[in-house]
């Protein structure tokens, strides 16, 4: 493994860990966003050989903005006690808090997966916002040359920071295009589950 190493001793069950989610977020926007980063993140552990930490790695995507909604001022600072108040291992804590690094913490992300978390968090929601302007309203059609040309479009969804994404994808030693398309690839992954997900 790099970086710190990641124990699944301290675990929360999907079922409760997706409970705890919608227990302090209501708005679809933001459950869709919570379910994409899960997804994303089960994706990316499969890829990256972790399959062992594929369940870990989406509850720990499933749970990431977990304080966004209610404390969008505090974000990634009122999450550990929202976490630890739930019973939540500082394992998962820390993995979560860190892709506010550099933002409202000083929680550097150091394994795989918090790097990944760091990279995909910002780029999902740009990706995403790419696909609902699409005819198809979905990334399964969705091309690395479309997003590149929203992407150096400033404006378009100006809150997702590109300085992150490409902070996010040093950390991981990858090129920008790289990661942007294997974003993608997660995100198709996942779409229909997500989707169904939200008609329940």
């Amino acid at each position: 493994m790099k970086g710190r190493d990641i124990t699944v001793k301290e675990h929360i069950s999907r079922e409760n860990a997706l409970a705890l989610l919608k227990k302090y977020n209501q708005e679809p926007f933001h459950i869709q966003h919570a379910l994409t980063v899960e997804g994303v993140m089960k994706w990316f552990a499969q890829e990256l050989g972790y399959q062992d930490e594929e369940e870990y790695w989406g509850i720990v995507g499933l749970l990431h903005d977990i304080d966004f909604e209610q404390y969008p001022e505090e974000h990634c600072i009122k999450a550990p006690e929202l976490l630890r108040k739930a019973g939540i291992g500082e394992d998962i804590i820390h993995s979560v808090c860190s892709h506010g690094y550099g933002l409202t913490v000083d929680i550097k992300p150091e394994h795989e997966m918090e790097k990944v978390l760091y990279a995909v968090d910002e780029l999902t929601g740009l990706i995403w916002a790419a696909a609902l302007i699409r005819p198809s309203k979905s990334v399964q059609d969705m091309e690395l040359k479309s997003v590149k040309k929203k992407y150096k479009t400033a404006n378009f969804a100006a809150g997702c920071s590109r300085e992150v994404i490409e902070r996010g994808a040093e950390m991981l030693g990858y090129d920008l295009n790289d990661l942007i398309q294997k974003t993608i690839y997660a995100m198709r992954s996942c779409e229909q589950e997500v989707q169904e997900a939200l008609a329940r």
